[in-house]
Parts: structure tokens; sequence; C-alpha cells
């Protein structure tokens, strides 16, 4: 049976040319940290895949640290912008943040709230799944002095909502205050410039993109403070050590620059094939609801994100999956737990659609036959799901 992947937002398969120097790399021995011959040469790959993710990233060198993924870029721009902002001034202890953050974003902000004295202010989204800007201006205007770090994910992981970071970092500079953004969804899917963007600091996996998995950057500016969650080597700007990972990092820098260089050609498309299974999805199953913007400007060109009521989400992923699609009922972060989309609810959906939820993620390996083995299957899909909802209904409460 053929596997048709529809699930790149979680992962995407590594791109030939990055396997390839990934391979290669592996082959070479050498600590970068090493004096004697083999360590230079180690370090200078590791310099070398530094510049190069820099410049698909639109940011110097400098402002390049790499870590193991989009995760740990988080939580040490979280922690350690709300640590150094708070030990420079103790006023400063409010996180702003979204109600659809990823869990990488959402968790430490809560950590922080719990343990360490911080305040958490949520911003609503629209129906949309888009932040309310009214919402921010107003939360910055009543406590500007009292923010460490606002925090707004740059696209979401589950509907493809892209959010307006020109607007929220100009809304935050007014009173100089860091803004964060987890861009693991965004890198190599649209267009991002960590200097034209005025962030302070963001987030970036590299297995997103076509990368490994493993390897991830914290784009910070150089002249930032920020208070490391570990001690060690003082590798990485002294904010995050250990030993350097050169043949990750070389992968990770030739897939970025892959991504990037095809980044206009790739979304177009991708962004025809999202709209041929919408529109397939919408006339198959009239009553499934599109989750999010429109295909367009404000949604990533391979999210296709549906809410198909009366559908038990995990029995409707297990029958698709029983017949080669793989596809997902949201993140895939959640170490396998399923639960109502805590995006879906914040947008205002009902704990039984964002528990009804699907979505299906295109990538460089996507294909028009993707696409037409997913319909071939999902009416059937969707009628057998409701059963098995039906099923549980009546046994739980019946």
């Amino acid at each position: 049976m053929t596997t048709h992947y529809l699930d790149h937002a979680a992962t995407t398969p590594m791109l030939e040319s990055a396997r390839m120097a990934y391979f290669e790399e592996l082959a070479r021995v050498g600590n970068p940290s090493a004096l004697h011959k083999s360590g230079r040469l180690a370090r200078a790959m590791v310099e070398d895949s530094r510049e190069r993710m820099a410049k698909a990233l639109g940011a110097h060198p400098t402002e390049v640290i790499w870590t193991s993924g989009g995760t740990e870029a988080d939580n040490i721009a979280l922690k350690g912008l709300f640590w150094a902002r708070h030990s420079a001034d103790p006023r400063h202890t409010r996180i702003v943040t979204t109600s659809i953050e990823h869990h990488a974003g959402i968790d430490p902000a809560t950590w922080l709230e719990n343990e360490h004295g911080a305040t958490t202010a949520i911003l609503p989204v629209d129906r949309l799944g888009i932040v309310d800007l009214a919402a921010l201006r107003v939360e910055v205007a009543a406590h500007f002095d009292e923010i460490a770090v606002i925090s707004v994910m740059w696209a979401n992981n589950e509907m493809g909502a892209i959010q307006p970071i020109a607007d929220i970092v100009n809304i935050a500079t007014e009173h100089g205050i860091p803004v964060h953004a987890d861009a693991v969804q965004a890198v190599g899917h649209v267009p991002v410039d960590f200097r034209g963007s005025g962030l302070a600091t963001m987030a970036v996996s590299a297995h997103k993109f076509g990368g490994p998995v493993g390897v991830g950057v914290l784009v910070a500016r150089r002249e930032l403070t920020i208070t490391p969650l570990t001690h060690g080597g003082g590798q990485e700007r002294k904010v995050r050590p250990g030993t350097l990972n050169s043949a990750g990092f070389h992968a990770a820098s030739v897939a970025a620059e892959a991504a990037v260089a095809q980044l206009e050609s790739e979304a177009e498309r991708l962004a025809a094939l999202q709209r041929d299974m919408i529109l397939r999805i919408r006339q198959a199953i009239p009553e499934a609801v599109l989750s999010g913007p429109e295909p367009g400007p404000q949604r990533l060109p391979g999210n296709v994100h549906f809410v198909f009521p009366g559908c038990a989400a995990e029995a409707l992923m297990f029958v698709l999956d029983s017949h080669g699609v793989e596809a997902s009922n949201g993140s895939a972060c959640t170490a396998g737990i399923a639960q109502p989309s805590h995006v879906l609810i914040a947008m205002g959906r009902s704990q039984n659609d964002a528990a009804s939820t699907m979505r299906f993620s295109l990538g460089h390996t996507s294909t028009g036959a993707d696409v037409d083995a997913l319909l071939a299957v999902l009416p059937d899909a969707v009628v057998r799901a409701r059963k098995v909802a039906g099923t549980f209904h009546t046994e739980a409460f019946g």
C-alpha cells in the first residue's frame, strides 16, 4: 500500500542536499572546541554553517545561537529574557503572549508564573486565529513598565494563521519591550527576515524545512542580555553551552538555504494544492468547516485544517492511516495525548468541534496524487468516525 504523507507540519522529510551534507560531515572527526587540526576543521564547519543560516534568516552570524530545536529556543528566549529583564528592573514581571501559542511558548510562561512570580497576560484572537491588536495596545498602554517580554508565534502550527508580527513589534517598540516570535512553522514557507522584523529573538527548527531533527536556532540580537538556562563550556555566547553538532548544523544550513531559495515557487505550488484540497473537501463534505483564514496572505500555503462536526478525531486519523493517508488531529508535540485543540477553543469553537479536527499539511514531497488519495477515502472515513463518536457518546452518557 502506498503511503501518502500529509503531516509535514509535524516534520518534513530531509531534503536530499541536506541528507548528503549530513552524511558527509558525520564522517569527519573532531570536537569544534578542540584546538588541534581536526577540531579547527570542525569549528570552521560550524562557523560556515552559522553564516549560511544567518543569511537565510536575514540575520548577522553573531545573532545565530545553535540549539537542539524550536522548543529549546523558545525556552531560552522566554526564560532568559524574563530573568535578565527582571534582574535589571524588578518591575518587569509580566509576560504577554496569546491564546493560540504552541506549548513550547505557553508552558515556559506558565512555569515562570508558577515558580518565579511572573504574571502572564493572554491576548485573545479573532475567529480566524489572528491576534487582537487592539487588546495588545490596551495591555501595553496599561502595563508597559511591567512587561518583560511579548511572545507571539509567527505562524500557527495547527490552523496556519500568520500573525501580524510587524504591527506587534511596532506597538512594543514604542516602549522598548522585546518581542519573541516562534517562527518554527514560518521559516522556509513564508518570507522571514529577522533584521527587518525588529524582533528581539526568534525560534527556528530545522526539521520543519528539510533539515535534521534535533537542530534548531535561537536568533537573538547581539546587544540583548539573555540569562542562560544551562551552564558549561561557554559555547554559543554562553547562552547555550555544550559540544557543538557540526554535522547537524551543516545539514540545517544547507536545508535553510535551499528552502529559502525556492520559497516563492514552492509556496505557489503548495498553495495550488491547498486550494484544490479545500475545494474538494468542501464539495465532498459540505458540513466540514475550514479553520483559520482562507488561502492567501494570512495563511501558510501548505496548511489545511478542518472541523468535521460529529467526528471522533482520533478515529478519523486511524481510519485514514489504515488507508495509507497520514495526517494529524493537531499538534504533534503533546506526547501523544489526545485532547481538544486549545487553538480552536481560543477561536471560539466548542469543545466538541475542537475535538473533531484534522490537519492536512503539505510539503516539498507533496503532489496532486496525495490530494487524490485523501479525497478517495475521506468521505467514508468521516462516516465511520462519526459512528465511533456516537458510540462513545451513547456509552458515556446514554
